[in-house]
């Protein structure tokens, strides 16, 4: 089996970085650096020996057709920009390695039944692709994974998570994607009695995402700490937005909230889990409840700088640029 599709061009690294990882301009509101060519927030920190995140860039581009095929490129050891076309039936949690670009050529690029799964990995980027019906997670960046990137993806039918990132992971941004009615969809620190593994990690950046209808976990954190929630479009979310337990510490802002009866927990914890800190500011609460807010958290402009768009163009801006099929990689 040809490691290389007889039609993918050999592009150039400076090209790959250009055409791959650009950010699109449609539906970004004024002040959004919608040219950037790689992400904005965590993903795009120099820590960890990792200079940002540029996923499979100088490495060959290949592409990949079937489970067969795509099972052996996310197993490679070499950089890779694995373009997804067609649709992929996998079962399970597979195992992505280091330095791959994953992305969907058009509205194609469909990985249902089974998900993606980073263990120690780095430097991944996840772009363009339709998730639907795992049996587990969707995504799930765990033990230490970091550097990691995912944006412009739709999710839906997850059993679990949609995008899951514990036990250690770091580094991450999850972006303009469009989690379509899922129930729960993203998790940060999976268990109460994780302390020793997380605290200290789990620095995550969430910004101009679709939360649509979805009932919860936007994110649920646990002792991450900061967690930057900022700029997405939160719509009828039945049990709650964001949840900052365990002392967490989360940043949520510029974010607009519809139909949302609990924006924010953090004072009352969730569940068996105890209370969080978390600031909350510039945000728009449309028909949604109060948010809870508590304690201070070390301010992501520590880390990064950004600029925050102005949370009344937040719908329409996320609604025209959020999900599958909003960029041409």
């Amino acid at each position: 089996m040809p490691l290389i599709s007889p039609r993918a061009p050999r592009w150039t690294s400076a090209l790959v970085a250009a055409v791959v990882l650009a950010l699109p301009s449609i539906g970004a509101p004024a002040g959004h650096a919608a040219a950037a060519d790689g992400p904005t927030g965590f993903a795009a920190v120099n820590a960890l020996g990792q200079n940002g995140t540029t996923g499979g860039a100088g490495g060959r581009t290949v592409t990949a057709t079937d489970a067969e095929q795509f099972l052996e490129y996310i197993d490679s050891l070499e950089p890779l920009i694995i373009q997804v076309n067609g649709t992929i039936s996998i079962t399970s949690k597979q195992g992505v390695r280091p330095n791959k670009t994953i992305v969907g050529v058009g509205t194609s690029g469909h990985i249902t039944g089974g998900g993606l799964d980073f263990y120690r990995s780095y430097n991944v980027i996840v772009r363009n692709l339709r998730f639907t019906n795992a049996e587990d997670d969707a995504v799930n960046i765990g033990q230490n994974s970091h550097h990691i990137w995912i944006d412009h993806n739709t999710f839906s039918g997850a059993v679990d998570g949609s995008v899951d990132i514990v036990r250690g992971a770091d580094y991450v941004t999850v972006s303009w994607n469009h989690f379509d009615r899922s129930d729960k969809s993203m998790l940060i620190g999976h268990s109460d009695g994780a302390a020793g593994t997380d605290v200290g990690h789990l620095k995550v950046s969430i910004h101009h995402n679709f939360f649509d209808r979805s009932r919860q976990r936007h994110p649920r954190i646990r002792f991450g700490e900061p967690v930057h929630v900022y700029n997405n479009y939160f719509l009828g979310n039945e049990l709650y937005g964001v949840a900052s337990t365990m002392n967490a510490g989360a940043v949520v802002e510029g974010n607009y909230f519809e139909n949302v009866p609990h924006p924010l927990h953090s004072t009352s914890g969730y569940g068996d889990s105890g209370p969080g800190r978390a600031v909350q500011r510039n945000n728009v609460f449309v028909n949604s409840g109060t948010p809870e807010t508590n304690g201070t958290v070390v301010e992501p402009r520590t880390y990064y700088g950004y600029t925050l768009d102005a949370p009344q163009g937040v719908p329409s801006a996320v609604r025209a640029g959020a999900g599958v099929g909003k960029i041409t990689p």
